[in-house]
């Protein structure tokens, strides 16, 4: 790994760790910050859904920034914002402080996010970005599992503003290593940002080195933009500032409507916040067909394959979350085991997450992404389906087994499906894919959430037992959708090299971004 690389993926990887166990281990904090600054439970939850509306509306825009700005320069404001608001929190002295602090952490958060993707995309090439991804892929896993056992702990022994200080030493650190890594002189983000004539073409796929591009040289990278987009659209203007308006509201309205939707007593407030995102996502729609530098690019949501990769990881995380929500309480409230317990239980899913991150991406090396995406969505598909079928003596053996193929097929469908959306993204809209992936990332989990506490609700006698209740089989027809999006996805991974050298820039003309 060369030196330029090495500190991009500790940033990356770290990032993307500490955001994962931020939100594991606050579920942990949460009853003793209610006791400690007399709160109530509505209250509470806010601390939660602040965060999650702030960061969902936010991710692509702040992908958008990075990559007209530097995802280096994007990141590390993130970062080091991400760590101030944290601190703030643990000095916070009382639950109005908390939330807002909170909020701006999720803002802080949604500037983070997709800099971790857009600074691999910059920094690798498309055919290395596999194993990268993976490491982070295995991070987040990793996070996400020693989360509540950290957390537990820091509340035992410190009370829970520990769990806000716990993030504050590796943002701060990796935001000051942003600060100071030289970004690669012909990132896309600057060059675009410099000339916003000339735009990123099709993927490499579609344009391949020994094809000559406008520009005259082989293996370039641009072309020459079509009439809609004038040479002197600078500033704001270039960042559709309404479009990122449209787009917070209408994933803030969704967010926090299918939040409601699964909290107790948010029915009837919950349906009335998904139609308003509906209504602001025709208007949004309509806003990005004549805009002229269009929030969204046609460019990128024409691509067969990001586009499925979204869908994959949609469909997984609805399928994982809502059923993880199902097993604890079945594991706490029907079996009456203890949250220890309940974590045992399940402890596979997050070993082979680990585990199995970095086995993917010779997965696809070897069998290409349609066929690895499609393997891991009919193991996640076969962990729910038996998880659908435990009754009220299921012991051990029988979650561990489910928790296992969970583990195994959401990982193969993460970093497959990531590294897809990041691979076949034009580089100068690497920030904007990654902002999409990771607004995937945050939509499916409240989705699937949803949609099981309200189906719990059918069986009110039986729903909390798998095999009596119909949350579980509706969750195994949303982890199967995942089959058909992973058949969309490329036969084969592209093996060919992406970084030519840079052509000799002409006389008056600008050098080509090499990719």
């Amino acid at each position: 790994m060369s030196a330029r690389r090495a500190p991009v993926l500790a940033c990356s990887v770290v990032g993307a760790a500490v955001v994962a166990l931020d939100g594991t281990v606050l579920t942990v904090a949460q009853p003793a910050l209610q006791r400690d600054l007399h709160a109530d439970i509505g209250q509470v939850q806010w601390t939660s859904t602040g965060y999650l509306v702030a960061v969902a509306s936010l991710l692509v825009f702040a992908g958008r920034l990075g990559d007209r700005y530097g995802h280096r320069r994007v990141f590390a404001l993130g970062a080091l914002g991400f760590a101030a608001a944290s601190t703030g929190i643990a000095l916070a002295p009382g639950i109005g402080t908390v939330i807002a602090l909170r909020v701006l952490q999720g803002v802080c958060g949604a500037l983070l996010q997709p800099a971790t993707l857009g600074m691999l995309r910059t920094a690798y090439p498309p055919d290395r970005l596999g194993t990268p991804i993976a490491v982070r892929t295995a991070a987040i896993g990793l996070a996400a599992a020693a989360g509540p056992l950290i957390g537990g702990a820091l509340v035992s022994a410190y009370g829970w503003r520990s769990v806000f200080l716990l993030g504050v030493p590796p943002t701060l650190a990796i935001g000051l290593l942003a600060l100071a890594t030289r970004e690669r002189p012909t990132e896309p983000s600057r060059s675009y940002a410099a000339n916003p004539s000339r735009e990123p073409s099709r993927s490499y796929a579609t344009n391949p080195p020994h094809e000559p591009s406008r520009a005259g040289a082989p293996g370039a990278r641009y072309r020459t933009a079509p009439a809609a987009r004038p040479e002197g659209a600078r500033g704001l203007s270039a960042l559709d500032p309404a479009g990122a308006l449209l787009l917070a509201v209408t994933l803030g309205l969704l967010v926090h409507g299918l939040v409601e939707a699964a909290r107790p007593g948010g029915a009837p407030t919950g349906p009335l916040a998904v139609a308003g995102a509906v209504a602001t996502g025709v208007v949004l729609a309509r806003h990005q067909r004549r805009a002229a530098h269009p929030l969204l690019p046609p460019e990128l949501l024409r691509s067969v394959p990001v586009v499925a990769g979204l869908a994959v990881l949609l469909a997984a995380s609805a399928a994982l979350f809502g059923s993880l929500f199902v097993a604890t309480y079945f594991l706490q409230d029907v079996q009456g085991l203890d949250p220890l317990g309940c974590a045992l239980r399940v402890l596979p899913l997050a070993v082979l997450m680990v585990l199995g991150a970095p086995l993917c991406p010779p997965l696809q090396r070897r069998f290409g992404p349609r066929r690895t995406a499609t393997a891991g969505a009919a193991l996640l598909t076969l962990g729910v389906l038996l998880l659908a079928r435990l009754d009220t003596t299921a012991g051990a053996a029988a979650v561990g087994v489910s928790a296992a193929l969970l583990g195994a097929g959401f990982v193969t469908l993460m970093v497959t499906a990531t590294s897809v959306v990041v691979h076949r993204a034009p580089e100068a809209h690497a920030g904007v894919a990654g902002g999409l992936q990771q607004t995937v990332m945050n939509i499916g989990p409240a989705l699937g959430v949803a949609t099981a506490t309200l189906l719990l609700a059918l069986v009110p006698g039986g729903g909390f037992v798998p095999s009596r209740g119909a949350a579980l089989p509706a969750l195994v027809l949303i982890a199967a959708l995942a089959v058909p999006a992973a058949l969309a996805l490329p036969r084969a991974a592209d093996r060919r090299r992406t970084r030519p050298e840079p052509p000799s820039p002409r006389a008056g003309g600008r050098a080509c971004v090499r990719s």
